[in-house]
């Protein structure tokens, strides 16, 4: 695999989501062409890029097919589950980047993690080129609920009841690497599928992730305090009662409890991507919110 050339316009599906739109903006103000698909024009347009999209959802294999007509680069940000329905759409000399999530790691499987699964495993099984990248958490995006839904809850509580203390590892990767990741990717020349994650540089426990947010957000360091995660799953429903609080679903306390610490030496020697650090990342994400 080696670096390719190519000038063709990349076919960005999905471009109206959050990793769609920041892809976009970032071959927008690169000048490299590209045609964003989606489902809702009006939503997309909204976004003030200033490209015309293809409207087609992606489960019209017609519209989908007449939008990628033609396509020789596909990028797929829409959930990795569809990917079968971008591979039976595109012409056959399409090379593809989709985006997957580490969600597919996890012990305590869901919908989400069950359709990234089966996406990978009808991409790999088509041996069509490309690859797909599976990113750990994002942050930084406009509008994302991890890092921003956390500091609203430091803003409001002084104290995190965290399953074990906060001790399980996170590797949260920074929204502009992730579209980093994504161009280097389509950049690349490649022969049949391929999987790769990518994250952070480094993981972290998710106290130390904890405070690092509050730092960035301006909030007073929380006491992080060690509950056992059946308290607080067999609490988490409530939650949804509580006004002042952020909604907290049973399976987000299972994640918790797992290390999502992984191996990024794929992301730097093929893509030549070098993550920013997690302090880095956050000073950008509180820099650009409105006071």
């Amino acid at each position: 695999m080696s670096r390719h050339v190519d000038f063709s316009p990349v076919h960005v599906i999905g471009a109206s989501g959050r990793s769609g739109a920041a892809l976009c903006r970032s071959l927008s103000a690169e000048r490299v062409r590209f045609v964003p698909v989606v489902r809702d024009a009006g939503k997309w347009l909204a976004l003030g890029v200033g490209v015309s999209p293809l409207v087609a959802d992606i489960g019209d294999a017609a519209a989908l097919r007449a939008a990628l007509r033609g396509a020789r680069r596909i990028a797929c940000c829409a959930h990795a589950s569809f990917a079968g329905a971008v591979l039976a759409a595109s012409p056959p000399d399409a090379r593809f980047v989709f985006l997957g999530s580490t969600r597919k790691f996890t012990r305590w499987l869901d919908a989400h993690g069950t359709g990234v699964i089966a996406g990978e495993s009808a991409f790999l099984a088509s041996g069509r080129s490309g690859v797909m990248l599976h990113p750990t958490m994002i942050y930084g995006a406009a509008g994302e609920d991890n890092v921003q839904r956390l500091a609203v809850w430091l803003r409001r509580l002084p104290i995190v009841p965290l399953p074990g203390g906060g001790r399980s590892l996170v590797q949260p990767i920074h929204q502009d690497d992730v579209v980093r990741s994504i161009r280097a990717a389509l950049d690349r020349d490649w022969l049949g599928p391929k999987s790769m994650v990518i994250a952070g540089p480094e993981a972290v426990s998710y106290a130390n992730f904890v405070y690092a947010v509050a730092t960035a957000a301006g909030v007073r360091q929380p006491l992080v305090v060690s509950v056992s995660g059946r308290l607080l799953i067999a609490l988490a429903p409530l939650s949804l009662g509580i006004r002042r609080l952020p909604n907290i679903r049973p399976e987000e306390v299972r994640r918790l409890l797992e290390d999502k610490a992984f191996d990024i030496t794929e992301m730097r020697e093929v893509l030549g991507i070098e993550p920013i650090q997690l302090i880095e990342g956050l000073h950008r994400t509180f820099a650009q919110l409105p006071c």
